[in-house]
């Protein structure tokens, strides 16, 4: 007879889920704050696409390795997938500490090393957690509260960008005060957020039957290599659909992050990063203005679920990419503080469908035993798209828009407008269930 995972209450679902506040701070100011200090510390445009090789290599590498481990690993006190996130929140703790220490370029290069790597280190197997926990009838509250806290922890982490240099005032050698006090916040939400999830949050044993296949594949150097590609041989057909989509979304959304803060120093204060004194307040700005597409992230989440249940996932990507791409387009030419917010809010809604309807599709047609390779190998969809910006976006930045960071935002928002187009033509199985709907937080 199959085993019947027990069904969770919304809330289990949420306590399961907190852990990614931790994470998605940390990612929220590696998109936001990294890229200002690299400009404290002088770097060119053109020279940002390179600083930023970090994140996609060590993607590449660490999350379908992770991943395929963590399939193959049980222990009765630690678990299969906690042991893996723990690890990778302590360094993404230690890195989000040090990181306002950075006094050279290289310093800071090598800190985003260590901070991706934890990252990566935790996220899949987070991913692979969530699957192994829910029934099919649950996974789209799963993934969305992924996405609910995803908007979160970036909003805040985004809010301190903005609140912090308001009251925290001077320099530490190159690097304004207020930085410290951002990534102090993150480095304490990193580790906690993710000890909660884990107290809170039991795994679920394997059966024996799993037991025993783990014990026939003991686990060696080769095996996270010989899974990653026995996986891609066997990848469901969405998945290679997807990645088509998500060459042109994650390119996009790249040079988004890497952008922004210069974008608005042009449109709002017509200066560059020559001018200090302006290009903070641009970075502070751009803080508030990211925090807001956060927001509408985790206030759109939920309700993407309901969506996704009357019009299919696929047309909720779909929809989601058209509005922010066209939010992008509009991005650079805004000189209005004020309607900066309505651009962006496009973006939230998009940011909210990539988080985790995706995910619908794709989960119900990959086996339960290997979510965890799966999910890395997803990553791996998103992190190659991001390896081609980091080495051809500098060149194309230099030499075809003149450094000119609001054509590189319009470029992506052109680039979301056709994964959108590409998200039409997915094929996917439609779910034999219901998609269960979450109930309404207080006050809803």
């Amino acid at each position: 007879m199959p085993f019947s995972k027990p069904r969770l209450s919304f809330w289990q679902i949420i306590n399961m889920n907190v852990g990614f506040f931790g994470i998605q701070y940390s990612f929220g100011l590696q998109q936001s704050a990294v890229n200002p200090i690299y400009d404290f510390l002088g770097a060119k445009p053109d020279e940002i696409p390179w600083l930023n090789l970090a994140g996609p290599l060590t993607g590449l590498l660490v999350q379908p390795i992770i991943g395929a481990l963590s399939d193959k690993t049980w222990h009765p006190r630690f678990g299969r997938r906690k042991p893996y996130f723990f690890i990778g929140a302590i360094m993404c703790s230690i890195a989000l500490f040090l990181f306002p220490f950075s006094s050279e370029l290289w310093m800071a290069a090598g800190l985003l090393w260590i901070l991706d790597a934890g990252n990566n280190t935790a996220m899949e197997p987070y991913r692979a957690f969530v699957a192994d926990k829910l029934d099919s009838s649950q996974q789209a509250t799963g993934f969305q509260a992924q996405s609910f806290f995803t908007g979160f922890g970036q909003t805040l982490a985004n809010l301190s960008l903005f609140l912090f240099p308001m009251i925290i005032v001077g320099h530490s050698g190159k690097i304004p005060n207020w930085v410290f006090a951002s990534f102090m916040v993150g480095a304490v939400c990193s580790i906690g957020s993710v000890w909660w999830s884990m107290r809170t949050t039991p795994e679920i044993p394997p059966t024996e039957e799993e037991l025993k296949e783990m014990r026939s594949k003991p686990l060696n150097l080769l095996t996270p290599f010989t899974e990653v590609f026995s996986a891609i041989k066997d990848m469901p057909r969405i998945m290679w659909q997807l990645a088509l989509v998500y060459l042109f979304q994650w390119y996009a959304l790249f040079c988004y992050w890497q952008n922004s803060s210069k974008s608005i120093a042009l449109s709002v204060y017509n200066t560059t990063t020559d001018n200090k004194e302006l290009y903070e307040k641009a970075v502070s700005l751009a803080g508030s203005v990211n925090a807001w597409y956060n927001i509408i992230t985790f206030l759109t989440a939920f309700a993407l679920v309901g969506f996704a249940r009357k019009y299919s996932p696929k047309w909720v990507h779909f929809f989601c990419l058209l509005i922010a791409g066209l939010g992008f387009i509009a991005f650079p030419f805004i000189k209005s503080v004020p309607l900066l917010y309505v651009a962006i809010s496009g973006f939230g809604i998009g940011w909210a469908s990539m988080m985790g309807i995706p995910y619908l599709m794709v989960v119900r047609e990959i086996p339960k035993e290997r979510y965890g390779v799966y999910m890395g190998i997803i990553n791996m969809m998103i992190v190659i798209p991001m390896l081609l910006q980091t080495v051809t976006f500098g060149y194309i930045i230099k030499h075809f828009f003149n450094n000119d960071s609001g054509k590189a935002i319009l470029f992506a928002g052109v680039l979301l407008l056709v994964a959108a187009v590409f998200t039409s033509f997915i094929r996917y199985k439609k779910p034999t269930g219901d998609i269960q709907l979450p109930a309404p937080p207080p006050g809803h």
